[in-house]
């Protein structure tokens, strides 16, 4: 709103400092400063009514150090996190901009998925949630949605592309997937691809955010990290001088998506004075299924999709863990008549908190604090978001 003031006032009058709203790195500093308060200030009030009306966090012991400490923890504190987000992007952000309202349309959607999931398990006290079919159902269709907003935008004839690492072009066209050249078919199984690739790229992020949060302070830490990553992305993207010179793909409209992001960490900075060890507040399926859905709706959108695997590696190793102890199980359980696990527990994070014996190194190993376990995957974290930009020059 702030933005469209200043370029209305700027077509009335002439004052000094009228345009700094055009610049999209005085906008993202001061959305991530507002946001970062916001968090601070709102986010100590929420707290407080969630406490009052005793909206705490039901725990099952699972024999982890510290865990039922936790018992009564206020959750849903992924409100603070979603308004903290949205208000600086209205207020700082060009809202005819495409990208932007696909980004606010992600938010308030899966916001709204996990507030429901949430809302069930502490009001109606059904620790289920809601189904995984329902919430699975609502990122598919959200995904189906940003797929057929990225078509209309582009044309049925603008076939999609991306970004591939190590490679010297550097784009990847997912038309040379499709058996047929020069047709219609060729144009409609290509987007028919490539909407399946938003709905795989949205879920799994979606997803994949909601099984890290599992620490304090592990889901926001990383979440922070990468958002910071694809910031920088985006607005290298956006900015046709930096995609000039570091030879990479130029996307008109995508530097508004740094203003996004912007809000995004600091909101998250914010977020962790309460969430970090001992955590007074957990985010909820409210902020992780959102996190992880900004994430995957950002990469395709800056098409960089193909990056994930590397930008979030321990979303995609935590999600991992899931599926391989699962399938292990049920394979051996059928196999020998009681089921085997690869890790002492899923997901991975839980892995290194639970003393036993460990299955992949054959001997017990002790259990490592939690504090620690969240560092380390920050660094983790840190590592792979460095990789993944320096990707932009190593062909």
């Amino acid at each position: 709103m702030l933005y469209h003031l200043f370029e209305y006032l700027k077509t009335v009058t002439d004052f000094p400092g009228s345009g700094l709203m055009q610049y999209i790195s005085v906008r993202a500093v001061c959305a991530s400063l507002l946001s970062i308060l916001l968090s601070l200030i709102f986010g100590k009030k929420i707290i407080r009514h969630l406490q009052r009306r005793q909206i705490g966090e039901e725990i099952r012991d699972l024999g982890l150090e510290g865990q039922l400490q936790k018992k009564g923890t206020p959750t849903m504190g992924g409100i603070i996190i979603l308004f903290s987000i949205l208000v600086p992007i209205l207020l700082f952000c060009n809202l005819t901009n495409f990208y932007v309202i696909l980004l606010i349309v992600t938010v308030v959607w899966l916001g709204a998925l996990g507030f429901a999931d949430d809302y069930i398990k502490v009001y109606k006290k059904d620790k289920n949630g809601l189904s995984e079919k329902k919430k699975l159902a609502g990122q598919i269709l959200l995904g189906l949605i940003v797929g057929i907003a990225v078509l209309a935008h582009n044309g049925l004839h603008e076939l999609p592309d991306t970004t591939i690492p190590f490679v010297k072009s550097h784009e990847f066209n997912y038309s040379s997937l499709i058996p047929f050249n020069g047709t219609m078919a060729e144009e409609i199984l290509t987007w028919v691809l490539y909407i399946a690739v938003i709905i795989l790229v949205v879920t799994a992020c979606s997803n994949a955010s909601n099984l890290t949060d599992g620490m304090d302070g592990l889901a926001t830490g990383i979440s922070a990290i990468v958002g910071t990553a694809l910031g920088v992305l985006a607005y290298l993207s956006g900015n046709i001088n930096d995609a000039g010179y570091l030879n990479i793909m130029y996307i008109p409209g995508t530097g508004e998506v740094t203003i996004v992001f912007a809000a995004m960490v600091g909101a998250l900075i914010g977020f962790l004075w309460y969430n970090s060890y001992p955590a007074q507040v957990f985010m909820g399926d409210t902020g992780s299924l959102a996190l992880g859905g900004i994430v995957g709706v950002a990469a395709i959108l800056i098409k960089k999709e193909l990056l994930i695997p590397i930008l979030c590696g321990v979303f995609f190793v935590e999600s991992l863990s899931v599926i391989i102890q699962r399938i292990y199980f049920r394979y051996t359980k059928k196999k020998y008549g009681q089921g085997r696990r690869v890790f002492k527990m899923t997901p991975l994070h839980h892995h290194f908190q639970k003393e036993g014996i460990d299955a992949i190194i054959s001997r017990p190993s002790k259990a490592i604090p939690e504090a620690k376990i969240v560092v380390r995957f920050w660094i983790v974290s840190i590592l792979l978001a460095v990789i993944t930009i320096i990707t932009l020059k190593i062909r």
